[in-house]
């Protein structure tokens, strides 16, 4: 009852904060460009936080931290894309020119930036439409590692945690906008790192420390279950065996899917544009990188290490046979409760709340900016705050409902052990990748990029991705049922190889980017250029 009463009085504490927040964003919204972009004036500190945030969610620590369980060591390789790619690139490289573009269009979504940059409705259409149907696919799965830890720490059952959740995070966008969000977002990233570095020196200092921990853990090799070993595991510290379905899974779909797919991730490419100059984007990256290296490396490590913990616990049983009959998910919630102080249970209970709370609020912010802005203003030429704002907030209301519908319904329809929420988020990261990817890099680059090129090429990698998706990837098409029940095949090419090449775990990243990136390119020399009027609109400083 002691620790309940802890957990309550932690729990309301960071409620009225994230309350007292949403309510100053609320205060401080006046102007579409206030709920849209926080009013450009965001400070470099929240923004970093507010980017490290909203990129590290429960699907970081729960789902990914589970995988890493799982998989291992291995995963740490996307803690150095991460960190590489989605800090260091993205702010520097990407973020520079996309908040100089952003404003001298005056953009305020991605799809609008997008739209602007190649003068084409079509793209700003059909780039809110692919944020509003597949958004919530991510924006559930984040919602899950949420529910199921507050199922694990509360008691309580899953379909009850999601529900409260999810209404609170709702509430809190709706009201605020986006500088509630990134108001919030400050605060939770400072309470996810806290509870982070308590959680890895937790798990280390039960195993004796850093040394004896690792040593223990590749110890473990002979305890990898027959069926994941035939399936190329050859234990925690060491990559899986070249080529086998584990290796491709790993760094094709989780390593290479979210680490290259951050670039293109709608939700961070609007924290650019926050920001009032180039200096204080680049005076965030320090701040970002050393949020995401502690976040992602931490979460990954304990989930590799927590193996240790469970293989002597008779009463748990080895951390894989968890995996393989039930949730990957459960993983780091269990591995807290059972074997970390009640306290730090509660701490990181908050913690998990605050980074799944910092995702789905610019989740469902970004999905509603769709709706409202891109969708609607686009159509009906109403281009007032008020209406922009107030269809902005049914927007996000609408996709809140789809979003905590798919999942309820995703821990019942996939298989038990497939980590839903690892391959949930790789799964939207490598199609945004595909489908932005080229001409949202390119657009920002190099001013040959024709408007036919721009379409080709994003509608090539996003349907070429999603027909892989659906009938060629082994776990989603199996999941999905349509390969088998068109073709009587759980998925088109079975164990078919090329060399080392596995075609059924081959994620659609690999197939749909380099495809739509020829194809941009391609017909770029078939195709009418820009005016140097509007090229110069787009490029040069005002």
């Amino acid at each position: 009852m002691e620790n309940m009463l802890f957990l309550l009085f932690l729990v309301s504490i960071y409620l009225f904060i994230i309350g007292y927040l949403g309510y100053r964003g609320y205060r401080g919204t006046h102007t579409a460009t206030d709920y849209l972009i926080a009013g450009r004036e965001a400070h470099p500190f929240v923004m970093a936080m507010s980017y490290g945030a909203t990129f590290i969610s429960t699907s970081a620590i729960v789902g990914f931290g589970g995988a890493a369980a799982v998989f291992g060591m291995g995963l740490l390789w996307l803690t150095v894309l991460n960190v590489f790619v989605g800090v260091f690139v993205a702010f520097v490289f990407i973020g520079v020119r996309t908040r100089a573009m952003g404003h001298r269009l005056n953009a305020h979504t991605f799809p609008e930036l997008l739209g602007h940059r190649y003068d084409s409705l079509f793209l700003k259409i059909f780039a809110a439409l692919i944020i509003i149907l597949f958004m919530p696919l991510y924006t559930g799965v984040v919602l899950m590692g949420a529910a199921k830890f507050i199922e694990v720490r509360m008691g309580t059952s899953y379909e009850v945690a999601l529900f409260f959740f999810s209404v609170l995070v709702a509430v809190y966008v709706i009201m605020g906008g986006l500088k509630g969000v990134m108001y919030a977002d400050a605060v939770q990233g400072a309470i996810m790192l806290f509870g982070i570095c308590l959680l890895i020196f937790f798990a280390y200092y039960g195993l004796g420390g850093i040394v004896s921990a690792h040593e223990q853990l590749s110890a473990m090799q002979s305890a990898v279950p027959e069926n994941m070993a035939a399936s190329g595991h050859r234990g925690w510290t060491s990559m899986p065996e070249f080529g086998s379905p584990y290796w491709w899974t790993l760094v094709s779909t989780i390593v290479m899917g979210v680490g290259i797919g951050v670039l293109a991730q709608p939700q961070l490419a609007v924290r650019y544009m926050t920001v009032r100059s180039t200096m204080e984007l680049n005076r965030a990256v320090l701040v970002g990188g050393i949020f995401i290296t502690l976040m992602t490396g931490g979460a990954f490590t304990v989930g590799a290490i927590s193996n240790v913990y469970f293989l002597g616990d008779a009463d748990v049983g080895v951390i894989s046979i968890m995996a393989a009959r039930g949730d990957v998910e459960q993983i780091i919630p269990e591995f807290i409760k059972n074997y970390l102080p009640f306290w730090l249970g509660d701490v990181f209970f908050v913690t998990l709340m605050a980074a799944a709370m910092s995702t789905a609020s610019s989740q469902f912010h970004n999905m509603g900016t769709s709706t409202g802005r891109d969708i609607f203003e686009s159509f009906t030429r109403k281009h007032s705050s008020g209406a922009s704002i107030l269809a902005t907030r049914i927007g996000i209301f609408a996709t809140f409902i789809v979003s905590v519908t798919l999942a309820y319904v995703l821990p019942v329809y996939f298989e038990a052990g497939i980590a839903i929420v690892a391959r949930g988020t790789a799964i939207f990261f490598g199609l945004c990748a595909a489908t932005f990817l080229p001409l949202y890099m390119g657009g920002l680059y190099f001013r040959g990029i024709t408007r036919s090129a721009a379409i080709a090429g994003a509608v090539v990698g996003f349907f070429v991705s999603l027909f892989w998706l659906v009938f060629c990837h082994a776990s989603t098409a199996a999941a999905l049922q349509l390969c088998n029940l068109i073709f009587g095949r759980a998925h088109l090419f079975g164990d078919a190889r090329t060399g080392f090449v596995l075609w059924s775990h081959v994620d659609p990243l690999f197939i749909g980017l380099p495809l739509s990136i020829v194809v941009t390119a391609v017909v770029c020399f078939f195709t009418k250029p820009f005016s140097e009027e509007h090229l110069d609109a787009c490029f040069k400083k005002s």
